[in-house]
């Protein structure tokens, strides 16, 4: 069976500007007469493949653990583009996705708060992309806002260079971390033609 491992390793993967890296620590080692191996990390909630909770940006807004997991794991669609979405790209993106709830935009794409507007009334409940922010990193609050406001869950950091455009399973669900606005995930796609659907 054909999967798309989309996750970035985590002790090298992209951290947003400011952001505190992952970093990594040896307790135990067995080549240096440990009996085990055992390793401790730190990590920002936002480092590398991860989701945004609507917590992120709304002080009254889900958390992690409060994220239904039908909302992370089911059919999205892929698709490819480069540059900055635009209203009619995103308009464009949900006539391919033909209803499928989970969008995934491959490329060096920026979402720009027109087309968040256009997936925030599409009915959509999650939005993912390569770029560790979906909105211009600059200035990414109000398009966080424009989607988060309608419950919808962010996946960011995504690693889709192999990946062609269609249908496929996602599963893209986050480490349960209780009060949390973010959490990493190890996220992974299914063509839907290997399901037989």
């Amino acid at each position: 069976m054909k999967i798309y491992d989309i996750t970035q390793e985590l002790f090298s993967c992209n951290v947003y500007p400011g952001d505190p890296r992952p970093e990594k620590q040896t307790l135990k080692a067995t080549e240096k007469g440990d009996r085990y191996n055992l390793t401790a990390f730190s990590m920002c909630a936002h480092n590398g493949t991860h989701i945004d909770a609507p917590f992120h940006f709304l002080a009254q807004g889900k958390t992690v653990e409060q994220l239904p997991l039908e909302t992370l794991v089911g059919v999205c669609y892929v698709y490819r583009t480069e540059g900055d979405v635009t209203a009619e790209t995103a308009r464009t993106i949900l006539e391919k996705a033909k209803g499928v709830g989970r969008i995934l935009i491959a490329g060096k794409a920026t979402v720009t708060l027109e087309a968040a507007e256009v997936f925030a009334s599409s009915g959509i409940c999650l939005l993912g992309n390569e770029s560790q922010s979906v909105g211009p990193e600059e200035a990414p609050m109000q398009v966080h806002l424009c989607l988060m406001e309608k419950e919808i869950v962010l996946l960011e950091g995504v690693v889709l260079t192999d990946v062609p455009e269609g249908c496929y399973l996602l599963n893209a669900a986050p480490l349960n971390l209780a009060s949390a606005d973010g959490a990493p995930c190890r996220a992974w796609l299914i063509p839907m033609e290997e399901l037989g659907l």
